[in-house]
């Protein structure tokens, strides 16, 4: 299937590694140019290169900043993007608050929480949405967590401050955009395959004293798909969520866990 993005624009955070990763290398697989923002300068110059390699016709940009503050937008949104330097896709993504008991949060721990996974995609969207509705094209794919609809009680700040963005892009994305081509959608994984999911079971085995593995092997008995995901498969979906042919899906929440929620919607 022809997606029908070759020469489109793409923003992608947090994009060096992982999920963020896999929707990079969708996007550039399906012709589009992508600008990918990562923390970690040799992560993210190795991931630029293998983008290129991978797909040679495409224009790889790679932007060292943190996308979470002020500074690291705009560096990001100032990157080359299309003919007039804007942006037809944008994938938010930040990697997630620690877990912890919610006793022992502050007000600034809070507030960290908030920025990273709530205003900073509200401010990348507010950032390009009205460009995107003025040339009649527009893709926004925040990824967020299984969390927002299973909550998990140790990870009460991403529980939090992704239900947070759920509900704003909710309402922006029925708003007059919707009409003018540009969609917004939140794209939710389970249980990925990534260096997160090993630091979360690294933890838990200090915690335990239980091995690392045996407890990953626990957690695959509980997807019914009976593995863990992979980024390849994430961006993927994402890259549909992306395409001309999802223009009639907007204010989605997508959960990709292999069956893992047990709800009915």
């Amino acid at each position: 299937m022809d997606l029908g993005i070759k020469g489109k624009w793409a923003l992608v955070c947090g994009a060096s590694k992982g999920l963020g990763l896999g929707c990079a290398q969708a996007l550039s697989g399906e012709g589009a140019n992508v600008v990918i923002v990562a923390r970690g300068v040799s992560e993210l110059e190795r991931a630029a290169e293998g983008l290129r390699t991978a797909a040679p016709g495409v224009t790889v940009i790679p932007v060292v900043a943190d996308i979470t503050t002020p500074e690291g937008r705009a560096a990001a949104l100032s990157a080359p993007g299309g003919p007039d330097g804007a942006f037809d896709i944008v994938v938010t993504n930040a990697g997630g608050p620690p877990p912890g008991d919610f006793r022992g949060w502050d007000r600034e721990i809070w507030l960290k929480a908030l920025d990273a996974n709530m205003i900073t995609p509200i401010e990348l969207i507010k950032a390009v949405v009205d460009g995107m509705a003025q040339r009649g094209f527009g893709r926004i794919v925040n990824i967020t967590s299984s969390a927002v609809k299973a909550p998990i009680d140790i990870l009460g700040l991403s529980n939090g401050a992704r239900s947070g963005l759920t509900g704003f892009v909710a309402g922006v994305s029925r708003s007059g955009l919707a009409a003018q081509g540009v969609t917004i959608n939140n794209l939710l994984p389970g249980a990925f395959d990534t260096d997160r999911l090993k630091v979360t079971f690294q933890g838990a085995a200090a915690k335990t004293g239980k091995p690392v593995e045996d407890l990953m092997d626990a957690r695959r008995q509980t997807i019914p798909a009976r593995r863990f995901g992979n980024p390849e498969e994430f961006g993927a979906i994402c890259a549909f969520l992306c395409s001309v042919h999802a223009g009639y899906m907007t204010g989605q929440n997508v959960l990709a866990d292999g069956g893992a929620y047990p709800g009915t919607y």
